[in-house]
């Protein structure tokens, strides 16, 4: 699968924390029911790659790592399944990682400097984060005027109501988003339902 076709899968990438396995499979298991099927499981828990692995055998699921800091921490995620890798920000050390994994990668960015850094270790599609405090979708479209190569799924500050606006904006392939998943309690009935409308949304 290619960074592209990744992006491509679904108008929204839920972004999601767990602590226990089984409630990742659980959610997991809701949201492709729901029409998701890219799933970012983010490194933020001590359990966090138990948690991926889970996840990355959900049938339908493709399920991927979030939060990726280093090149250890990259290949723990390959090693626990991770399909495609998601980065707050970007290094050299974890760009050159990202290009020997093969994978799908999309890398962090929020400035001017960011992508073109980005852009000399030969990405064009990035995370816009934190895409709300980082400046909204004013900030992202006129960081596009001299990125016209580039494309972008914003994550942080995203709700389904603001959601269809920044996805009506040409260089936005896809959202990353969080209201998908209200934590553990959250009823699989509710998590079916948000997921349908999210795969019901259309990029431009």
């Amino acid at each position: 699968m290619t960074i592209d076709e990744l992006m491509t899968q679904g108008p929204v990438i839920p972004v999601l924390t767990f602590d226990q396995p089984r409630e990742a499979v659980r959610v997991a298991e809701a949201l492709v029911e729901g029409g998701l099927t890219v799933l970012e499981v983010t490194l933020r828990t001590p359990t966090a790659l138990d948690c991926l692995a889970a996840v990355a055998k959900v049938p339908g699921a493709i399920a991927g790592a979030g939060t990726v800091l280093n090149p250890a921490q990259l290949e723990a995620s390959v090693r626990a399944g991770a399909r495609f890798l998601v980065s707050p920000g970007l290094t050299k050390s974890l760009a050159n990682a990202a290009r020997g994994a093969g994978l799908p990668f999309l890398p962090g960015v929020a400035t001017a400097t960011d992508i073109m850094r980005a852009l000399d270790q030969g990405f064009t599609r990035f995370k816009f984060f934190p895409a709300v405090a980082a400046g909204g979708l004013p900030a992202l479209k006129a960081l596009c005027a001299p990125f016209t190569m580039a494309r972008f799924c914003p994550t942080g500050g995203i709700s389904s109501a603001t959601a269809p606006e920044w996805l009506s904006f040409r260089s936005v392939a896809c959202v990353g988003g969080s209201w998908l998943y209200a934590g553990e309690g959250d009823p699989t009935d509710a998590i079916i339902a948000r997921a349908r409308t999210a795969a019901a949304l259309r990029p431009a």
